[in-house]
């Protein structure tokens, strides 16, 4: 399995940035899919989950309302839309399939002026 992150980088505050993730030896189709974010010396958290066909969608109050999940199962791809960034959004962001054991290396998001 291979999960590989992109679209990070640095922005200001109010910035807006595309996450995504491409997935290689499984097929998204099947998997309720999720974006984790950590910072240094704190545990991983769920922000944001979508079910199989994209319909259903759930966001951690932290980024409700800013944060948009989606899915292209044709492509075996997942995004994060992220709008109205703020400082405390600086993290490194994870793409997971649900109730697999497996992490990718992500892809890091700061937010700064």
């Amino acid at each position: 399995v291979q999960l590989q992150a992109s679209g990070g980088g640095l922005v200001q505050p109010g910035g807006s940035l595309r996450l995504s993730c491409v997935g290689s030896g499984i097929d998204f189709s099947i998997h309720v899919m999720e974006y984790y974010r950590q910072t240094p010396g704190k545990q991983r958290e769920m922000i944001a989950a979508i079910n199989t066909d994209g319909r259903a969608d759930f966001y951690d109050d932290s980024v409700k309302g800013r944060f948009t999940i989606s899915r292209d199962n044709a492509k075996n791809a997942l995004y994060l839309q992220m709008n109205n960034l703020k400082s405390e959004d600086t993290a490194r962001y994870y793409c997971k399939v649900y109730n697999v054991d497996f992490w990718g290396q992500g892809t890091q998001v700061t937010v700064s002026s």
